[in-house]
């Protein structure tokens, strides 16, 4: 189990990268997120919140936060200000094509509920470049990996029957295809064409998975410890559930389509 992060070596923990964070009522989470990402010790790392307009104050924390980090480096960290709220999948694209536009080399994609552990980051990182894949996925059910005590036996069986699902349909042959802490490389999410994505709710993760393999890019999967939400409620609606259950459908028979 973790308990710091690696200390990459040069040039290695000089890279660019940048982790998109997609927040709606996450302010009781977010202080100690962006204190344990700008304590990484990488030098050219660029934090992006993506907030959907949360109506607890989320996103005048951010830019507080921000006001603070970016006094030692312009830029540190940087917050989307999203009117409308569309779902986890829309505001990931949005901090993803911010953190492209601003020339970031690696985008990493994790949830603002400390579920993920920050300290894990240089470790995707370590990986990609070590590897050369197009994207790493911290993965719950490969060797290592494991899941919080909390999680009940129905959360675990629906998680693994989610992951069996999604392969059955997709053949995507990934032990954790909806894990939602991952790393990629730009060159892919450019090949992906993020404006073409169809997903609004969790079941981007899967999506994205999937034009990667389509782009016959490397899909590596490295053990994580998978935490409980630290503070706030889970955003899981029937809605999104029902998205998830048809996306690999549409994915795999349905006429693609740009959104």
């Amino acid at each position: 189990m973790i308990e710091g992060a690696w200390s990459l070596p040069s040039p290695w923990r000089e890279a660019r990268v940048a982790v998109v964070v997609p927040t709606y009522n996450e302010a009781g989470n977010l202080g100690e997120l962006t204190e344990r990402i700008l304590a990484l010790g990488l030098p050219n790392l660029r934090l992006v919140i993506a907030d959907d307009d949360s109506p607890d104050g989320t996103g005048a924390l951010a830019d507080d936060l921000a006001k603070q980090a970016n006094e030692e480096r312009p830029d540190r960290m940087v917050v989307l200000h999203r009117k409308v709220k569309e779902g986890i999948g829309r505001a990931h694209i949005a901090g993803m094509q911010e953190a492209l536009g601003r020339g970031d080399e690696y985008v990493v994609q994790m949830d603002g509920d400390l579920s993920h552990r920050p300290e894990y980051i240089p470790h995707l990182l370590g990986t990609i470049l070590a590897t050369r894949a197009g994207v790493v996925i911290g993965s719950r059910y490969v060797v290592g990996g494991s899941l919080s005590t909390q999680w009940g036996w129905h959360r675990r069986l629906l998680s693994r029957f989610a992951g069996l699902y999604v392969n059955t349909i997709l053949h995507l042959s990934v032990r954790d295809p909806t894990g939602g802490f991952k790393i990629w490389h730009r060159d892919v999410l450019e090949g992906i064409d993020l404006n073409a994505i169809r997903s609004d709710g969790y079941s981007f993760q899967v999506e994205m998975n999937y034009r990667c393999k389509r782009l016959g890019r490397a899909i590596v999967e490295m053990p994580i410890h998978f935490e409980e939400r630290n503070a706030g409620s889970s955003k899981i609606s029937f809605s999104v559930q029902v998205e998830s259950m048809l996306t690999p459908f549409a994915l795999r028979f349905g006429r693609q389509r740009r959104r």
